[in-house]
């Protein structure tokens, strides 16, 4: 059995009298400790996705299970990560974590959840930032407590939204090896949905990558990496066949938008 398992999902918003379909017989089995990245054009679903798996929106048609069990609402057994950071800034860095702690792994004590927040601080690098509040630390260093956040709360299931979005493209990368060493350095890899837009992100990162088509969202293909792990930028861009998987992935993301120029499939 697969960790998560979506059958033949559909999702609607309904406003006034408008009735507006992001999803539409989406079908996906993400296994346990896999990395799967959700990728797709803007307004393709990929939120939406997220937000179901999150337990703060519900199927219109279809079913979502993890373990087997329905998704009635959110749960302890996910964690989330969304793009603006969302640290709470009247708590510093190391009570930003504890608190997150707190609200999963009900039997620590106070003592216990702030080593685990020192624990996690050190390992993102921000041992030095402990009673720094959000203010004061810059935008890659307050992903960086979020992501140290989210795994500390030990959670069966990381939920992703494009968190690295916001961030210029040298602390992108730095963040993107940093969130693998981790993710790799559990003793039992967390299962990862990532929603990104980023085509070289999400072949860096994943094991498999989803394909959703322009609005509403359907899945286009399901593509396994197959690109051995532990993995460098500079090395995996000179890997045979990093090229041709980009670019089958270019076409199929231009085909799904109709942007062709000339007839012709853009390859890039």
């Amino acid at each position: 059995m697969a960790k998560i398992e979506i059958k033949n999902l559909r999702a609607e918003y309904v406003e006034k009298l408008d009735r507006f379909v992001a999803l539409d017989d989406v079908s996906l089995d993400i296994n346990e400790g896999e990395f799967v990245s959700i990728i797709g054009s803007s307004g393709c679903g990929k939120s939406t996705l997220l937000s179901i798996l999150q337990g703060l929106n519900f199927p219109a048609g279809g079913s979502v299970t993890i373990d087997g069990k329905p998704i009635t609402g959110t749960g302890r057994d996910r964690g989330v990560v969304f793009q603006h950071y969302s640290l709470f800034p009247w708590m510093n860095a190391r009570n930003n974590i504890a608190f997150g702690v707190k609200q999963v792994r009900r039997g620590l004590k106070r003592r216990e959840r702030y080593e685990v927040a020192d624990a996690f601080l050190e390992r993102v690098g921000l041992s030095e930032f402990t009673r720094k509040y959000p203010h004061q630390l810059s935008g890659g260093m307050q992903q960086r407590v979020a992501i140290a956040r989210a795994l500390a709360m030990d959670t069966d299931i990381l939920l992703m939204d494009e968190p690295f979005g916001a961030i210029d493209a040298k602390n992108r990368t730095i963040m993107q090896e940093l969130l693998l060493k981790l993710w790799d350095g559990e003793e039992r890899r967390k299962t990862v949905v990532f929603v990104t837009h980023d085509i070289d992100e999400a072949i860096f990162l994943s094991d498999k990558i989803v394909m959703l088509s322009n609005s509403p969202g359907t899945v286009v293909k399901e593509i396994d990496v197959p690109f051995a792990r532990p993995r460098d930028h500079a090395e995996l861009v000179q890997t045979e066949g990093y090229f041709k998987l980009r670019n089958e992935m270019m076409s199929l993301l231009f085909s799904s938008v109709g942007d062709r120029i000339g007839g012709t499939e853009v390859v890039i």
